[in-house]
């Protein structure tokens, strides 16, 4: 009996990856470690000239195979352009792409993001921004109908033909097309000294509404999604260590998803010249899905660890969610990087530390 629960849990993973994630957009739990893919806005939000980022995910590889487990990753460049004395442009370019389940559903994709960021006010140390961004990107889905298996290739005695007709599965006439892309932002970030800081922030992603049907003559628009994210870092003067509170929230279709979490930094060595910190955190993330319930659907344990311009991130969900007796609570790890360049720019212009 439990090895048929466990059947039937893994054709539910495999209809998931096929028509929820067709539309759901992904998503990585480190968020702020993959700021382009957040918030168009975000675009050269940073205390640097240039970042360099890249993010890694797997899920569900205790549930199905590795091969067949969901794969995310994404690397993206970003820079800061000064206009006048303290406003400034930003503009990046984000790649990424995801492959889940059997059937090597893959969506890759390429995107510009521009972003202009407007001080309104502030002095010395302290800075107020207003930033506005988009970003138009190129996507590619793809996926092997050969490697499913079908309802009519069961003879309803448990054996498997794959030899059978699976016309009255679905009429799926093509399985690689591309389509265009278009998101906006805004975003408000308040620097109060070098230890306290907050900001808040919002995108509306797939303005122009895709049609990603996999049936040529068929319509399947992709659903538009708002993200809504907030956080800050706050810390006393000469602390070592700061409270990082955040949270992100996406409604998509008749999915909504809720992040709430915080982590303690705590800042290493009696050095000033050298920046070295060590964070810690955890958060909830909670789901409303097609089944129009409501639930917890992991705990996200993350660490990072920052030198200097160099940090490095590692995240792990717990699965909370009714799949835990075949995952054994175990969902995904996640892997990022990120790098800024620093260049000789000495304007008074401060952004928070992500």
């Amino acid at each position: 009996m439990k090895r048929i629960q466990h059947l039937l849990i893994l054709c539910f993973v495999g209809l998931i990856s096929f028509s929820a994630n067709a539309q759901l957009d992904i998503h990585f739990s480190q968020f702020y470690l993959s700021p382009t893919n957040l918030n168009p806005a975000m675009t050269g939000v940073m205390n640097a000239n240039i970042r360099l980022t890249a993010n890694y995910r797997n899920q569900w590889s205790s549930v199905t195979s590795f091969e067949s487990s969901f794969n995310t990753y994404s690397a993206s460049y970003d820079q800061r352009i000064p206009v006048g004395r303290y406003d400034y442009f930003g503009v990046g370019l984000t790649l990424w792409g995801d492959v889940a389940g059997t059937g090597r559903f893959s969506t890759n994709t390429a995107k510009l993001s521009g972003s202009y960021a407007k001080r309104m006010g502030g002095y010395r140390d302290e800075s107020h921004y207003l930033v506005v961004g988009a970003d138009a990107g190129v996507s590619q889905r793809t996926v092997d109908f050969n490697r499913f298996r079908w309802g009519a290739q069961h003879d309803g005695e448990g054996n498997f033909d794959p030899t059978l007709s699976t016309q009255e599965d679905g009429n799926f006439d093509r399985d690689n097309f591309v389509f265009a892309d278009l998101s906006a932002g805004l975003m408000w970030f308040s620097v109060l000294d070098e230890n306290n800081s907050f900001f808040i922030g919002g995108a509306y992603s797939h303005l122009n509404r895709a049609n990603i049907s996999f049936e040529g003559q068929g319509t399947e628009t992709l659903f538009t999604k708002i993200t809504l994210h907030a956080g800050g870092e706050f810390s006393g003067a000469g602390s070592k260590i700061a409270f990082v509170p955040n949270i992100v929230t996406f409604f998509q279709g008749p999915s909504w998803q809720v992040v709430p979490g915080a982590a303690v930094r705590f800042r290493l060595g009696n050095s000033r010249r050298y920046y070295q910190a060590f964070q810690i955190g955890a958060w909830a993330r909670i789901t409303h899905q097609l089944d129009d319930q409501t639930h917890m659907d992991a705990l996200i344990l993350s660490t990072r660890f920052e030198y200097e311009d160099f940090g490095i991130g590692f995240s792990y969900d717990l699965n909370t969610s009714s799949l835990n007796e075949a995952s054994n609570f175990n969902g995904a790890f996640e892997f990022s990087i990120v790098y800024r360049i620093k260049g000789p720019e000495k304007r008074n212009v401060y952004c928070p530390n992500f």
